[in-house]
Formats: C-alpha cells, sequence, structure tokens
C-alpha cells in the first residue's frame, strides 16, 4: 500500500477481498435507538433533534433554540458518536462553536453510556 501500513484482508466467496474488520455503523437500528434515547435529554426537550449517519458514526443536530450558537435558531451540530472498531469502543464528541471543532469528550465501551452523558448534559456542552 502507498501510505506503508498493511491491511488484514480476506477474501469472499466470490473472491473479491474484504477487510478483515468492517466497520458496523451506522446502521439503521442504533440510529432510531439514538433517536428514541434523545427523548429522554434533559435540556431542551421541545426542538426535534435529527441523528445523522456518518462514516463510522452518528451525527446529532438541533435547531439552536436558545439562541446562543446560531442567532436566528438554525440547525447546529450537537454531539457527534464514533464507533472505533480496533479498540472496541465508543466515542461521544461535542462541537466547540467559538473554534467550529469537534472536541473529544468521553470513551466508553458501550453506546448507552455516551447516550446517558448526552442526555444529562451536566456542563451544558451539548445541548447549549
Amino acid at each position: 500500500m502507498s501510505n506503508g501500513l498493511a491491511t488484514r484482508q480476506t477474501m469472499t466467496q466470490a473472491n473479491y477481498p474484504m477487510p478483515y474488520l468492517a466497520c458496523p455503523h451506522p446502521n439503521e437500528f442504533d440510529l432510531r435507538r439514538i433517536a428514541r434515547l434523545l427523548a429522554q435529554r434533559v435540556r431542551y426537550r421541545y426542538v426535534e433533534p435529527e441523528v445523522q449517519a456518518i462514516a463510522g458514526g452518528y451525527q446529532i443536530v438541533s435547531p439552536c433554540c436558545s439562541r446562543n450558537i446560531d442567532a436566528s435558531g438554525g440547525t447546529i451540530d450537537i454531539a457527534r458518536l464514533e464507533y472505533v472498531v480496533q479498540e472496541s469502543l465508543w466515542r461521544l464528541y461535542y462541537k466547540d462553536h467559538q473554534r467550529n471543532m469537534w472536541q473529544l469528550h468521553l470513551e466508553a465501551p458501550k453506546l448507552k453510556m455516551l447516550i446517558t452523558q448526552l442526555n444529562e448534559d451536566p456542563l451544558r456542552i451539548f445541548w447549549q
């Protein structure tokens, strides 16, 4: 490979190479599960967040009802959930809107642990 990294490959029955470990995310089941769990959040329960599939995970966006980030109340980034196959763990990111960057907040082996943190948001870093 051009980057110098070897990847482990296996062959399918049709003799097409396939990555040894394929990322199982995003998938429709977890996308709907995250959307359902977000209904239990503590802050801004009167807006409808949207869960979007992204490479390796999910992104949550929502209308900005506080007008702290977007004065017009437009849709803003709330959180990003990524699954790291090699480590078998989930990562939860929040959006630093001033720098326009995702910041790692927490890692956990179970998705539900991160959703609980996102829903409670005691530091108000997600639901601003």
